[in-house]
């Protein structure tokens, strides 16, 4: 099935696997709680147990390096798509208001990122992830 719309993640290249999947989780969290309409309905089991909705599209997760990271934020940005974002810094933080106080206490263009994602129309993200690969 092709939907309109696309959901992507990017993830720097040279983190640690268990980074890889932290950051893509909690980069796809932002995009389930900010917009809606991504999620589908919830599952059920057929003995009646039930479980929480997922995504009702597929995401896709690219590989990147710092400079296609930020590349791929500044171009999300112009065309005014959502976005989220992971830094560096919040792999030492604790808690989610020490999260955002990590990203309040940097300007954009200094941002350290090791992952973005985007939502959005599919043609549009498509513009924005173009160059970037697939992760193995």
């Amino acid at each position: 099935m092709r939907f309109d719309t696309k959901i992507a993640v990017a993830v720097r290249e040279d983190l640690a696997v268990w980074q890889k999947l932290n950051v893509t989780a909690f980069l796809s969290s932002g995009v389930a709680g900010g917009q809606p309409g991504v999620m589908g309905e919830p599952y059920e089991d057929a003995s009646g147990r039930s479980y929480l909705p997922m995504f009702r599209e597929p995401v896709m997760v690219f590989s990147a390096d710092a400079p296609a990271l930020a590349r791929t934020l500044d171009r999300a940005r112009s065309r005014d798509l959502p976005t989220a974002l992971y830094t560096d810094e919040l792999f030492k933080t604790g808690n989610d208001d020490d999260n955002r106080a990590a990203v309040r206490a940097v300007p954009t263009d200094e941002l350290d990122l090791v992952g973005v994602a985007v939502y959005g129309p599919r043609g549009a993200v498509d513009k924005v992830v173009k160059g970037l690969r697939l992760h193995p």
